[in-house]
């Protein structure tokens, strides 16, 4: 059974800034008995506020893998491997299944790829060794091919 589950009974204050799994833990079993009044409304509104936040840095840290990757493949044909197509097929993946469940991660893809391009780039460009202006100044992929398991540029 999960600590989480049995933490059925509430101690006492802990206290957010002290003991934050035990803050985490009370603040759940407060909720599921419906004692409002008693939660740290403020702390579980930032929290709640928080997972949505790392929800797109999953999303930006995969799509800047993939475009990484995929330019990598683009401008060193000699140099691919099945590190760097397992490496795609697998941020491809993370993508979709987070997008089918966050449908809001979904809808704003295309501006997490804008905020992220110029990182991929500038990582392709070091790890490479060419220049930064060998590669596209704006991201050279639509969102169907970066999500099409299939698409490699060639």
């Amino acid at each position: 059974m999960s600590l989480a589950k049995d933490s059925r009974q509430i101690a006492g204050q802990a206290r957010y800034d002290e003991d934050f799994t035990a803050w985490a833990f009370e603040q759940a079993e407060l909720l599921r008995r419906g004692r409002f009044a008693d939660a740290d409304l403020p702390h579980l509104a930032e929290e709640i506020e928080s997972l949505g936040n790392e929800q797109i840095h999953a999303m930006e840290s995969f799509y800047t893998l993939l475009i990484f990757h995929l330019l990598k493949w683009q401008f060193q044909p000699d140099r691919r491997s099945r590190s760097w197509d397992l490496t795609i097929y697998n941020a491809r993946d993370q993508i979709a299944r987070r997008e089918k469940r966050n449908p809001t991660l979904r809808a704003g893809a295309e501006e997490i790829v804008k905020d992220i391009y110029s990182q991929a780039r500038g990582s392709a460009a070091k790890e490479t060794g060419l220049s930064i202006d060998t590669f596209p100044g704006n991201c050279p992929y639509s969102l169907d091919f970066l999500r099409d398991q299939n698409a490699m540029p060639e």
